[in-house]
């Protein structure tokens, strides 16, 4: 699953896809301009509800994954805790 950060971006590429300004999805969504600016720049912490009007509103839904557990290779490993 993305982070906020990179669900904010989804939104915005779509937002500007459809040629919306953010007043504009405030306007459809019925969310405030505030609102859509904190989700786009991953700051937004409220409601799933406010998120699923505005992922309505560019044709976005959210998508549950399991998670993806990702181990760094040996490589990487030796270079995180090498002594400098």
């Amino acid at each position: 699953m993305a982070c906020r950060k990179e669900i904010g971006e989804q939104i915005k590429l779509a937002r500007k896809k459809l040629g919306y300004t953010q007043k504009t999805v405030s306007e459809k969504s019925l969310v405030n301009k505030t609102t859509i600016s904190e989700i786009e720049n991953g700051h937004f912490t409220g409601s799933f509800d406010l998120f699923e009007k505005v992922l309505n509103c560019v044709d976005l839904q959210f998508e549950v994954v399991p998670k993806k557990n990702t181990f760094p290779h040996w490589d990487e490993i030796e270079f995180l805790f090498r002594e400098d």
